[in-house]
């Protein structure tokens, strides 16, 4: 079975967007060796799951193929398959794009059996909420940037019960960022 992993970019007190989705918090002065670590965690993937709002900004950020961005992080992006998870469009805006209209466990449960490599999950914050509550996903990468903003979209505040993670690894890296690589206990 593919592996479902989220790579998720959070602030000290938790949160991973302000209030009102604001992102103007991440820390994005990256330097090369951060850059080779996210190529090594989406190196085995072919597929990428979104929710709706997150979608609509992603896959056209990375189908403008942005000169500022690493050309292999461009080409990851786009061939691999997205699978926006949503309950309002009827039809796939984007190229190489599918829908997840269904339940949440039901879907992924289904992508997760598919023949492929594994799948990453970017956001949003629903979708992610969704997807821990029903411990769906299996490894959690967790960018945790030196900022803490009092409030804003939390992806654990959903549980209805205690989860436990197996720490895999904590790295740090000059930019401030340290990454909390976590597997799910099953």
């Amino acid at each position: 079975m593919r592996k479902l992993k989220l790579q998720v970019q959070m602030t000290l007190d938790g949160f991973i967007s302000g209030p009102n989705g604001e992102m103007d918090w991440v820390t994005t002065n990256w330097d090369d060796e951060i850059k080779k670590y996210i190529k090594k965690l989406t190196e085995p993937i072919d597929s990428i799951a979104l929710g709706r709002k997150l979608a609509q900004g992603f896959i056209p950020h990375w189908a403008s193929m942005p000169a500022e961005e690493d050309p292999w992080g461009v080409d990851k992006m786009n061939s691999a398959t997205k699978v926006v998870f949503t309950k309002t469009l009827g039809k796939a805006e984007w190229p190489n794009t599918i829908l997840a209209k269904g339940n949440l466990a039901d879907e992924m449960v289904r992508l997760k059996k598919q023949d492929g490599k594994d799948i990453i999950v970017y956001g949003g914050a629903t979708l992610v909420s969704g997807l821990i509550k029903e411990k769906l996903i299996d490894e959690f990468y967790l960018f945790i940037n030196p900022v803490a903003i009092g409030k804003g979209m939390a992806i654990f505040n959903g549980l209805d019960s205690k989860q436990e993670l197996i720490l895999k690894q904590s790295k740090s890296f000059d930019c401030g960022i340290v990454v909390h690589h976590y597997n799910l206990k099953t």
